[in-house]
């Protein structure tokens, strides 16, 4: 048997096959015709096909920004600032003791991870949306999962499916069951029940699902559909099966982990949009904080109430918090800025990635078809039973979820 034949097939990377999806895209705006949707009517426009050109400018264009397609600036330049933060914890040596501390409180019972975990990412999806903020916790789970004895498909399943399968089953998130509800003209509290029951039964299949597929890796870790690449993944993560790894955290590193906790709490608290959910208690204290005579002129007037933020307060967040960090533990300064540089640089091909997959949509918005698609689906899903149009028109949303967000 030849060398070629040996090694098979191998996938591409991910930066490759986004454009490669980028190029398709550009190729249907040749053969799709143009359209827009004007005071809420579809229109068709003259065709506007994308070339060469517009193919390689996609990626420039969606980091930078161009109408309509948001800037992906704020997403990239948030991932950076959370690897620069990571960098600075791992300075540290706190996640490494805080890993081997779990590892040994948990053996035996590692699976009880899975069971406890994914709930609470379900929760964030569930009241809002959370999704592009996960990705700060890829890098803290997939050491721990893999050091119990599981894979990095396992931590990227907790996550990904724990958040996403909150989402589909969103009780009070503003992004999807509010804005559908304020367009329905009903109340939001209505069907609040069913989609309750929904997120348990939901959250439940899917925790089972990865409690299975984890223990089939802990049994047998050549069944991970990533075992070809484990050594490599356990080199990257620093992740051991040194026993005698200490597993007490020090003085300074409990500082540390308090800070650390800290900084997803104010996270995860600040992009909920407590107002849309009629809760006024960080809205209210930001106003009172910022109209204290000095103190709010010292603290800046302009500064945004826990709910109102977004990726830029998100990554200046991160990024005092990694400056924070280093100096209770006690780094120099050059430490810190070195040790935040490295961090950074760790997660620079996922934040170009950002750019990349945002390319789609800025093709298919640059050649006007995006609006025809969606057009399309309306025009055949019309007249159906209020069932067959459900089921269909999930049908019809799953390719566009993956292209446009």
């Amino acid at each position: 048997m030849s060398e070629k034949a040996k090694k098979g097939f191998k996938m591409p990377s991910s930066y490759t096959v986004l454009l490669i999806i980028i190029a398709i895209m550009a190729v249907l705006t040749w053969i799709i015709p143009a359209g827009a949707f004007v005071d809420g009517v579809y229109k068709a426009q003259p065709q506007n096909p994308q070339g060469i050109w517009d193919v390689l400018m996609a990626p420039i264009r969606a980091m930078l920004g161009h109408e309509p397609t948001k800037a992906a600036i704020d997403v990239s330049f948030f991932i950076l600032m959370v690897g620069g933060f990571l960098g600075v914890v791992n300075e540290t040596g706190t996640l490494d003791v805080g890993i081997a501390s779990i590892v040994k409180k948990y053996k035996g019972r590692e699976k009880m991870l899975i069971v406890i975990l994914m709930p609470l990412f379900a929760l964030g999806g569930t009241t809002y949306g959370m999704g592009e903020e996960t990705m700060a916790f890829y890098p803290l789970l997939v050491p721990v999962m893999m050091a119990v004895g599981f894979d990095s498909i396992t931590a990227v399943a907790i996550i990904l499916l724990g958040s996403q399968i909150g989402c589909l089953a969103s009780t009070l998130n503003p992004f999807a069951t509010v804005i559908a509800s304020d367009t329905a003209g009903v109340p939001t509290a209505d069907g609040i029940v069913l989609r309750l029951i929904f997120w348990f039964v939901m959250v439940a299949m899917s925790t089972y699902f990865v409690y299975r597929y984890a223990d089939k890796i802990q049994k047998d870790p050549t069944k991970s559909l990533v075992y070809s690449q484990r050594e490599e993944d356990l080199k990257h993560f620093n992740v051991t099966d040194n026993d005698d790894a200490p597993s007490v955290l020090s003085k300074k590193q409990k500082h540390v982990l308090y800070l650390f906790i800290a900084t997803f709490v104010i996270m995860v608290a600040s992009f909920i949009p407590w107002t849309d959910l009629h809760i006024d208690l960080f809205e209210n204290f930001n106003s009172w904080l910022t109209g204290l005579p000095v103190i709010g002129k010292i603290i800046g007037s302009s500064t945004g109430a826990l709910g109102t933020w977004y990726f830029p307060e998100g990554a200046m967040l991160f990024a005092f918090m990694g400056i924070l960090i280093g100096i209770v533990y006690g780094l120099k300064e050059d430490k810190i800025i070195s040790a935040f540089m490295n961090g950074a640089a760790d997660l620079l091909s996922v934040a170009l990635i950002v750019a990349i997959a945002r390319g789609i949509q800025v093709i298919m918005n640059d050649g006007m078809i995006t609006a025809t698609i969606l057009h399309w689906g309306e025009q055949g899903l019309k007249g159906l039973s209020s069932q067959l149009f459900i089921i269909l028109t999930y049908i019809f949303y799953l390719p566009m979820s993956f292209l446009i967000p």
